[in-house]
């Protein structure tokens, strides 16, 4: 029988969760209050065989908050994997997006990257870690700090999100909040949680009379064996306005006596603390994929961001799964904003669906694009020319999953 691709019924919501935990190995307890319009599941038999959902979210694109779709809660049962009902069900997806035409990008943090770049997502941003001990935070050059440090209480929603926002302001991958802090507009669960039964602190900087700073963080009982009566720092969350402030941030941390190290996982890519210490190599950085993004829809996405530069970019587009993407555009980009259209114009670049969105995103220019075979060039005058046009103020990262 064909595959049965619809949304969980009210009903269903449990046996949804039920496979989410088995595709993930969760705990038992685990669960999620996802609404059922959300979800899009492969059913065979009459019996739920994959699950898949997408938070209504809005992302930052150099500058420009875009609404994007949040995939989530993907998986198949393993003994219907290997037939291609992940394939069927991420199609069907992109076709409603595209019918519905107001989120014309599909984003997602992925298990493995191999099982999405296949359906025309690339990895467009890197996800940065640090783990260091405070001994090790000695900065290069210290400046001269006016400023005060306070702890906040719960109640201070407010003064961070304003931090938050004016900090993403003109970045990528970040997610917008709401007046919850704690929670993603679109998304009703919460975010930046401690691990475990942690303790969470908030602490903000002060510069003249003016908050500039903030940092989230849990603190634990270090258990490994040797270790004794030590503590775990994670840093859950960090926005800054001031050179001074981010400064500020550092110092707080590494006056951390009892903690035998300080983690960050969500650092971004170009985050300066690497140009700062005296020991660098301490940080102990590793680096991985951070989000997948997908572009839905040609025509739709590529408006959505800021371009900087005035330019003419015409390029043909390669896209398995979603035909309405295919063939030649041309996208005019100035910095009061862009117009795109069919062309028959000769392509000055020809790329793939995935390579696109690592230009959009600002996670590769088309040069270093073109020099490791992700697109082909038939015009390499016009390279200059995109690499001025897709350049974003900051490198793309985002601060939480989803």
């Amino acid at each position: 029988m064909a595959l049965e691709i619809r949304p969980i019924e009210p009903g269903e919501l449990d046996e949804f969760n039920r496979l989410v935990r088995i595709g993930f190995a969760s705990e038992d307890d685990f669960k999620v209050e996802m609404p059922p319009e959300w979800t899009l599941c492969g059913f065979q038999d009459g019996k739920m065989a994959t699950t898949y959902a997408a938070w209504p979210l809005t992302m930052q694109l150099n500058g420009v908050a875009a609404p994007i779709a949040g995939v989530t809660m993907v998986g198949t049962l393993p003994v219907f994997r290997r037939r291609n009902y992940l394939r069927q069900v991420t199609a069907r997806h992109f076709e409603m997006l595209y019918e519905q035409g107001e989120r014309p990008i599909s984003a997602l943090y992925a298990s493995m990257a191999a099982i999405y770049q296949r359906y025309g997502y690339a990895v467009v941003s890197t996800r940065t870690a640090y783990t260091v001990e405070p001994r090790y935070l000695a900065l290069t050059r210290a400046l001269k700090l006016s400023g005060e440090v306070r702890e906040e209480g719960d109640d201070e929603d407010d003064r961070l999100l304003d931090i938050y926002h004016r900090f993403i302001e003109r970045r990528t991958g970040y997610l917008q909040r709401s007046g919850d802090f704690m929670k993603i507009p679109g998304a009703p669960f919460t975010t930046l949680m401690p691990p475990s039964k942690a303790v969470r602190s908030r602490v903000v900087y002060w510069e003249d009379g003016e908050p500039t700073a903030y940092v989230i963080y849990s603190a634990e009982r270090d258990m490994r064996p040797g270790r004794i009566m030590g503590q775990m720092l994670m840093i859950l969350d960090l926005a800054w306005l001031t050179v001074p402030a981010y400064h500020a941030i550092w110092d707080y941390l590494a006056k951390m006596d009892l903690v035998n190290e300080i983690s960050w996982f969500q650092a971004p890519a170009d985050d300066p603390l690497r140009h700062l210490l005296l020991e660098p190599r301490k940080l102990n950085i590793t680096c991985g994929d951070g989000i997948l993004a997908r572009i839905v829809d040609v025509e739709r996405a590529l408006p959505l961001r800021r371009y900087s530069k005035e330019a003419k970019l015409v390029f043909e587009v390669v896209d398995d799964l979603c035909p309405w993407n295919r063939g030649t555009w041309r996208l005019d980009t100035s910095p009061d904003g862009s117009v795109i259209a069919r062309t028959s114009e000769t392509p000055q670049l020809v790329m793939p669906v995935s390579t696109l969105a690592m230009l959009v995103f600002g996670h590769l220019s088309a040069t270093e694009a073109a020099r490791m075979g992700r697109l082909d060039v038939t015009d390499s005058g016009a390279l200059a020319a995109w690499d001025d046009a897709m350049r974003t103020d900051y490198r793309p990262s985002c601060a939480n999953s989803f």
